[in-house]
């Protein structure tokens, strides 16, 4: 039987771009120190973006450490670049300089009918008898460590729901308990998402990136001892399903695949939720009024079912998923998306060339006023159903879009709504007077000051 064929094999041979390609496109002109004009980006996305933006318009060219390139701003360039319907863009030679040394071969690094055959293997774990598993570990886990959290004195929310979501990962995707290297383990995938927009690029002594690299080389060891284990059982967890799971022509997959796919899965559930939920707390915090609701919708739910979430009871928790959803428009867990065209295009009037980076950008999108009247307002009733009617459907993306929508969505809003089930059943969330949080948005969105909050006991 032939091997099946690999994105890497089918994407063509592009040539880094130059100035002189998207010189009629506008947008600054090239700099010598393109790494400070990457450091200044780093440090304020979402201004310089805002600043691009008002002074060239939704379609403009960038320069930065990875060389020339295009933003594409707007819900018709999301749904463009996202939906991919000509198949003009890779997923994986947009995200390979910045993950491929930290999570190589991931799903999200894969393309066409190779991602559609890893995708489709992939979803046995996330398939409802397993999800309905994973809420029962997630009641269990969230409850026993909210009752060990401080009450009535603050604390620094952002560090303590980092754990927890880790926890929370060991018991839905291994389906136990970290052992002793629990510690290393946070530590190994907080250096690799740190390493991704690390500013030099190659793992140079005492450099961010040997830490990202390091961390990487730590995991793989990890899974790879785990795997002989999980071959040949049935168990309720995502790492056994995957090192069961087989394509469609009945071959299950290799052990480096599964490594390279538990590797990106991990970072990708447990990072983009602690920020996620982060940001939720947060502006449950700033807005009582809308933490109230919640809770009566909480408690609701709790005197008809008692105090464990049933998997039933998820769809009645709907002003939670309004909030949940209005959270990551404000502070969207991934800021931006890259691809890299593989052949010409056009859009709004500019030829674009193959070989281009093009990044669109939800945390952009998502403040469009014409759009989303009042942006910065925080208002969970954006996402009723008469709201959300005639909104474009790529004015929110969050999750991504097209092919490549982020394949644990679902277990996203179960997590979440499990959280708010418990954190407003027992506490009330309270804020400083006064206190503004300043969340650093890259690589994921994070409070520079760990978010302190106080959660007094009802």
């Amino acid at each position: 039987m032939n091997a099946p064929v690999t994105t890497a094999e089918l994407l063509p041979e592009l040539k880094p771009l130059k100035f002189e390609d998207l010189a009629h496109i506008p947008g600054p002109e090239p700099t010598f120190f393109r790494t400070w004009r990457t450091i200044r980006f780093l440090r304020d996305p979402r201004g310089t973006v805002n600043r691009l933006a008002a002074t060239y318009g939704p379609v403009f060219r960038r320069q930065d450490n990875f060389g020339w390139g295009v933003t594409l701003l707007g819900p018709e360039a999301n749904e463009l670049v996202l939906f991919n319907k000509d198949r003009i863009f890779s997923s994986r030679l947009g995200w390979n300089p910045v993950l491929e040394r930290l999570f190589p071969n991931g799903l999200m690094l894969m393309d066409f009918d190779e991602h559609r055959m890893h995708r489709r293997t992939l979803s046995v774990a996330f398939k409802p008898a397993p999800m309905k598993a994973y809420l029962e570990g997630l009641n269990d886990g969230i409850a026993r460590t909210l009752a060990g959290w401080p009450a009535d004195r603050p604390m620094r929310f952002y560090p303590a729901i980092k754990e927890l979501t880790l926890d929370l990962a060991a018991g839905s995707f291994l389906g136990e308990p970290w052992g002793p290297e629990a510690r290393e383990i946070n530590r190994a995938f907080m250096d690799m998402v740190l390493a991704a927009v690390a500013v030099v690029r190659r793992p140079l002594p005492f450099t961010q990136m040997r830490r990202g690299v390091r961390g990487r080389a730590f995991m793989c060891a990890y899974f790879a001892r785990e795997i002989p284990k999980r071959r040949g059982i049935q168990r309720d967890d995502i790492f056994t399903h995957i090192c069961n799971a087989t394509h469609e022509d009945g071959r299950t997959l290799t052990d480096q695949e599964i490594i390279d796919h538990m590797n990106f899965l991990m970072m990708a559930a447990h990072d983009t939720l602690t920020s996620s939920l982060t940001s939720l707390v947060y502006f449950l915090g700033r807005h009582p009024d809308w933490q109230e609701r919640l809770r009566a919708e909480v408690d609701a739910v709790r005197a008809r079912h008692g105090d464990r979430l049933p998997d039933a009871a998820l769809p009645e928790l709907e002003e939670c998923e309004m909030a949940f959803k209005e959270a990551l428009r404000l502070i969207p867990p991934v800021p931006m998306i890259p691809r890299r065209a593989i052949r010409d295009f056009e859009f709004m009037g500019y030829r674009i060339p193959a070989g281009a980076g093009v990044g669109v950008n939800p945390m952009y999108t998502h403040m469009m006023p014409e759009h989303w009247p009042e942006p910065q307002k925080f208002d969970p009733e954006r996402f009723t159903p008469q709201k959300s009617a005639n909104r474009h459907k790529y004015a929110w993306v969050p999750f991504g879009g097209g092919a490549h929508m982020c394949l644990g969505l679902h277990f996203a809003y179960m997590q979440a709504k499990c959280f708010l089930f418990h954190l407003l059943g027992a506490r009330r969330i309270e804020l400083a007077p006064g206190y503004e949080a300043d969340f650093a948005m890259v690589p994921i969105p994070r409070p520079r000051d760990g978010l302190p909050v106080t959660l007094r006991h009802r």
